[in-house]
């Protein structure tokens, strides 16, 4: 079985050897974690936004820059290829992993959580345990981790603090934003696990997702990355399941047009919800479209529509 560790490491490596050239800063801290600074401190780019792409998903899949079109304007945009997709995506790049040391919190994704098991059960109904003495994962904060950050990663995840290795960035940097809209694949994957559809049975996966510009801070870059896949985010997959009623009935509750919260900017009702997670409808959280090929009806069904209008008054573009 692939370890998404093993290939995470690789990545990891590449980035700190591109280091100058990605503008992120490298630094060891004094139990031995190695620590990627991709937007706090240092300046980043879409390099370092490329990199930390592929960390989160373990490098098992092809990502593009690419131009995208919202009604006449042509933004940045990233285009996402897997075939591996659960376990790219779920096993590894979902941010299901909370970190709270003291005062300091980050979200945290990618290989390393394959190791802490966070959250269990989700590994053991995918099927996917890893084995390494080498945990990769990237931070979404706008602080550096401490060395007690990385030393409560390393027990959670087994390994030895010298062996944890941290790419970190904050959702208001260009990095940031990247490995955000990188998450469209498994943005869709996750709402339809949501939905009680078997995700096992999807077998490859693709995506075209705008990237936010810097809007403002983390809290307002929140709302603008989420944006852009609520409202035009654009996800393919390719299925094997074996009841074509039922998986057309899924499909159509996939897209975020079927939340109560949907059609204003994410920040707007973010806010109207007094910043409280739990007050937004979580049906938001999904692609604006979806598209599924069954290889066994030979059958493709899609659901959702793209809103480029909301996105745009979430980016705030001014036409002078």
């Amino acid at each position: 079985m692939v370890s998404v560790n093993k290939y995470g490491y690789r990545a990891f490596n590449e980035m700190v050897d591109n280091a100058e050239e990605l503008h992120v800063e490298v630094s060891e801290l004094k139990n031995g974690a190695t620590v990627v600074d991709a937007g706090v401190k240092a300046a980043g780019g879409y390099g370092a936004g490329m990199y930390l792409s592929r960390l989160c998903l373990a490098d098992l899949a092809d990502l593009q820059y690419i131009p995208y079109q919202l009604n006449e304007h042509t933004v940045a945009g990233i285009q996402v290829a897997i075939d591996d997709p659960v376990i790219a995506c779920m096993a590894s790049q979902y941010a299901g992993w909370r970190i709270v040391v003291g005062k300091y919190f980050a979200m945290g994704s990618g290989p390393a959580r394959a190791l802490s098991l966070d959250p269990k059960e989700l590994y053991e109904e995918i099927g996917y345990k890893d084995s390494s003495d080498k945990a990769v994962i990237v931070l979404e904060s706008g602080e550096l981790p401490s060395e007690e950050v990385a030393d409560k990663i390393a027990e959670k995840c087994g390994v030895d603090p010298k062996e944890v290795y941290i790419a970190v960035a904050p959702t208001s940097s260009i990095a940031g934003s990247v490995q955000i809209s990188a998450r469209i694949v498994e943005t869709g994957i996750h709402k339809m696990h949501d939905l009680g559809f078997d995700i096992t049975s999807i077998k490859h996966g693709f995506g075209i997702i705008p990237i936010s510009p810097i809007v403002g801070d983390d809290t307002k870059c929140m709302g603008s990355t989420n944006d852009c896949i609520i409202y035009c985010g654009k996800t393919y997959y390719t299925v094997d399941y074996p009841d074509i009623d039922e998986l057309t009935d899924y499909v159509k509750k996939v897209p975020s047009e079927t939340s109560r919260d949907y059609g204003k900017p994410f920040y707007d009702t973010f806010k109207a919800a007094g910043f409280d997670f739990f007050k937004v409808d979580g049906a938001m959280f999904a692609p604006a479209e979806i598209t599924v090929n069954d290889l066994r009806s030979k059958k493709t069904i899609t659901s959702g529509t793209a809103n480029p209008h909301v996105l745009l008054q979430s980016f705030g573009l001014t036409k002078v």
